[in-house]
């Protein structure tokens, strides 16, 4: 049975008061002794507090909540996701080493966020996955506690700072690395052609761009493909890659993705269908998740500091003078092995 308050007090002899108000640090008019007495009881028997009530005695909150969009790509398997799990990861870090505890929701519907706060004493939030500035408008006008956004399009205000990172740059080292290996046809895939994804897919075009004006008789094509939203469906559309890979006419040397899962993914469907990779189509990724290693052949890939977005996280959401902005982190190409050069025209 575990230990309360009042088997503690009857046991020194003293009010359960005395023991609420050392367990909540009110010791200033009581003696060093009985805060002595109390404590060494209190270790002894393992004595483990109500961290709702605690927190709520002292009108000060240690709970900070990482907010998911349960987006229908996750297909209900949204905390298995590499990208949420490595974030998870990281932000657990930093919450438990500042002092603070985390809570986790996940929802389709951004102001649910609101209610959500309201029924929690929270001391901020970190919300990822929602992007359009109109997901936040009511979130600026309604939350008072302070909140960091993971990529979210918007201009922050004071009690709110939007971490990102150069999606742009990313596509264009991409871009740069595939000119220098030869590739003069790409495919981009993504499923939208929105936000970080068409951010990523400008950068690409971009450095074919420039290297076209600068070097004459560089010619070039960039395909974009959209895929589906989910596994199945993406099958799908993989082996219409396969088909033009496959076909006589086929000029794709090279595909970027926009992200590592579905680089992994269409990785296995060609190799299952017998296409070497890099030998006859290089495959790029984006995000370096921990199975860009563990893959054959091991994927190259635009790598995203993921724990640096967590320490900045938790930098803003612990300071007490908590200002609105926007950061924008680094990205770097990994070059590994899942491109190889091909002798290009010019």
């Amino acid at each position: 049975m575990a230990v309360t308050i009042k088997d503690i007090a009857e046991e020194l002899g003293v009010s359960t008061a005395t023991v609420s108000n050392v367990i909540h640090g009110k010791t200033k008019k009581i003696s060093k002794e009985t805060v002595r007495r109390v404590q060494a009881l209190l270790e002894e028997r393992q004595y483990i507090p109500n961290m709702a009530a605690l927190l709520l005695a002292q009108n000060s909150s240690k709970i900070i909540c990482l907010v998911i969009s349960a987006h229908e790509k996750y297909e209900d398997k949204l905390l298995q996701d590499p990208f949420i799990t490595s974030l998870l990861d990281h932000l657990a870090t930093e919450i438990e080493s500042s002092g603070y505890f985390m809570m986790i929701k996940r929802t389709k519907d951004i102001n649910e966020v609101i209610r959500y706060a309201s029924m929690w004493n929270m001391a901020g939030l970190v919300i990822t996955g929602f992007c359009s500035s109109q997901d936040y408008d009511e979130l600026r006008r309604n939350i008072r506690i302070p909140f960091v956004v993971m990529d979210g399009g918007f201009k922050p205000h004071s009690q709110c700072v939007n971490i990102g990172i150069d999606n742009a740059d990313g596509g264009y080292q991409v871009g740069q690395y595939l000119i220098k290996m030869g590739h003069r046809d790409v495919l981009y895939v993504a499923d939208n052609d929105m936000d970080m994804d068409h951010e990523r897919y400008m950068g690409l075009r971009k450095a074919y761009e420039e290297t076209s004006e600068d070097l004459e008789g560089f010619t070039y094509r960039i395909q974009f493909r959209k895929i589906a939203l989910t596994s199945q469906e993406r099958s799908a559309n993989y082996g219409e890659i396969l088909k033009e890979i496959q076909s006589e006419n086929h000029k794709i040397s090279a595909i970027f993705c926009a992200s590592d899962v579905y680089a992994i993914e269409l990785m296995n469907h060609l190799l299952d269908h017998h296409i070497q990779i890099p030998e006859e189509i290089s495959i790029v990724g984006f995000d370096d998740i921990p199975a860009a290693t563990l893959v054959r052949p091991k994927l190259t890939t635009v790598r995203q500091n993921i724990k640096q977005r967590a320490e900045e996280a938790m930098r803003f959401l612990s300071s007490d003078t908590a200002q609105g902005k926007s950061i924008m982190l680094e990205v770097e190409l990994v070059k590994r092995e899942s491109v190889s050069y091909r002798e290009a025209k010019n």
